[in-house]
C-alpha cells in the first residue's frame, strides 16, 4: 500500500491496465477510420503487454487493413499469427466472409431462411472437404494465390465446426503460372493448353519444363522455356546412357527431391554422374 492509503497496483495488474487502454484507443481509432499507421502502435502495445486478446484484435486489425490495400501475403500472415494465438471465427466474419449468397439463374439453389442460394464459396469448400475426407486432412494443396483468404477461412471454418486443430497438418501452396506477366486463368482467355504443348513436344519435356523449378514461387511460360526443357533431356538421355552407378549421386537425388523437390539440382547430379544416377532421376520424375 502506498503511504497516502492508496492501492499500490503490482506488475500484472498495471500491464493488465495499459493493455485495456491501448487497445480501447486503437478500437476507437479504427472506428474513426484512422490510418493503418496510428492504430497499429496501441494494437502492438497492447498485444506485447497484454497477451492473447489483444494479440487476436491486433491480427485482425491488421489484416482487415492488409486486405484493404489488396496485400493479400501480408494480410494472411497477420491473420495466421492470430489464429495462432485464438482461432476465432468471429475473426473471418470481420473480415467480411460471406457464408450464404444468392444463387445466379439456372446454378444449384437450397431453400433458406434467407431465401433461395447457395454456400460461399469458403464455406461450400470447407463442407464437402468435412464430408468426404472427416474432420482433418494430412495434406491441403493449392495454388500460392489460394492462400489467402481461400485457405485461411476454409481452415478456420472447419476447425470452429469440428473442434479439431490443426484442420491441415501439413500446406502446400504451388506457384501460380503467368503469361506475359499476367495469370493465366480462363476468365483471362489466356490459357495455355498441354495438349496444345503436347502437339510437336514430347510430353516428357512439358512435365520437365513444369517441374524444373521452385515449387512454390510464380513463373511465367514462354516458348522458349520449353525449348530448354527438351534440351535439358537431351542432356539427361545422353547421360543416362553412360555405364556406372555412383550410389552416392542416387542418395544425393533423392535428398534433393525429398528436402524441397529440388528438382532443378536434381536434374543437374543426374546429368553431371551421369548413368545409374541419371536413371533415377528420370525415371522418379516420370521422364522415361
Amino acid at each position: 500500500m502506498a503511504s497516502g492509503g492508496a492501492r499500490q497496483l503490482d506488475r500484472e495488474s498495471t500491464l493488465w491496465l495499459q493493455s485495456r487502454l491501448h487497445l480501447q484507443a486503437g478500437r476507437a481509432l479504427e472506428a474513426a477510420g484512422a490510418p493503418p499507421g496510428e492504430l497499429a502502435h496501441h494494437f502492438f502495445v497492447a498485444r506485447e503487454v497484454g497477451g492473447a486478446e489483444a494479440a487476436v484484435e491486433y491480427g485482425a486489425a491488421a489484416a482487415r487493413h492488409a486486405v484493404a490495400a489488396h496485400a493479400y501475403e501480408e494480410a494472411a500472415w497477420h491473420l495466421e499469427q492470430a489464429l495462432k494465438v485464438e482461432r476465432r471465427a468471429e475473426l473471418l466474419i470481420a473480415l467480411g466472409d460471406v457464408r450464404w449468397q444468392a444463387s445466379e439463374p439456372g446454378h444449384p439453389a437450397w431453400e433458406s431462411p434467407w431465401g433461395q442460394g447457395r454456400p460461399g464459396w469458403h464455406a461450400e469448400c470447407a463442407a464437402m472437404a468435412l464430408s468426404v475426407f472427416g474432420a482433418a486432412v494430412d495434406v491441403h494443396a493449392g495454388g500460392t494465390d489460394l492462400q489467402f483468404p481461400h485457405h485461411a477461412y476454409h481452415a478456420a471454418m472447419a476447425e470452429a465446426f469440428t473442434g479439431v486443430r490443426p484442420y491441415a497438418r501439413a500446406w502446400l501452396h504451388v506457384g501460380t503460372v503467368r503469361t506475359g506477366g499476367a495469370k493465366m486463368a480462363k476468365s483471362a482467355g489466356n490459357l495455355v493448353l498441354v495438349r496444345d504443348l503436347a502437339d510437336g513436344h514430347s510430353a516428357a519435356a512439358v512435365r520437365l519444363m513444369i517441374l524444373d523449378r521452385p515449387w512454390d514461387q510464380d513463373w511465367d511460360y514462354s516458348p522458349a522455356l520449353l525449348g530448354r526443357a527438351e534440351k535439358r533431356l537431351e542432356d539427361l538421355y545422353r547421360a543416362a546412357g553412360r555405364t556406372g552407378v555412383s550410389q552416392a549421386a542416387v542418395s544425393e537425388i533423392t535428398r534433393l527431391l525429398a528436402a524441397d523437390l529440388n528438382v532443378t539440382a536434381a536434374v543437374d547430379t543426374g546429368i553431371d554422374e551421369g548413368g545409374g544416377a541419371a536413371r533415377s532421376v528420370a525415371a522418379t520424375l516420370g521422364l522415361n
